[in-house]
């Protein structure tokens, strides 16, 4: 599993339900993307209860991440080559 604290996260929302990630991305981005449960993206797999989302805001992803022992967080980080490779598999 990659370390995704090695792209500094804005942590939008923390301490959170997967119900309550899922609303927070549906509601608050208006671009959003629905992957598979163990969806990897920067070497991390998405865990959680379906449908899982992911947000895309300017060149920053907003997606929920599930850090064992310490709960779901809804993070932004910079997209890089993940933002294309999301937005190709919608094709």
């Amino acid at each position: 599993m990659g370390c995704l604290e090695a792209l500094k996260p804005e942590i939008i929302l923390s301490q959170a339900s997967f119900k309550e990630a899922r609303e927070y991305i549906k509601k608050n981005v208006r671009e959003c993307h629905e992957v598979e449960p163990g969806y990897k993206i920067f070497d991390v797999h998405i865990i959680g209860v379906p449908p899982l989302y992911i947000g895309v805001e300017g060149e920053h992803l907003i997606f929920p991440y599930t850090k064992p022992c310490h709960g779901t967080f809804v993070v932004k980080v910079p997209g890089g080559e993940e933002l294309a490779r999301l937005r190709a598999r919608k094709k």
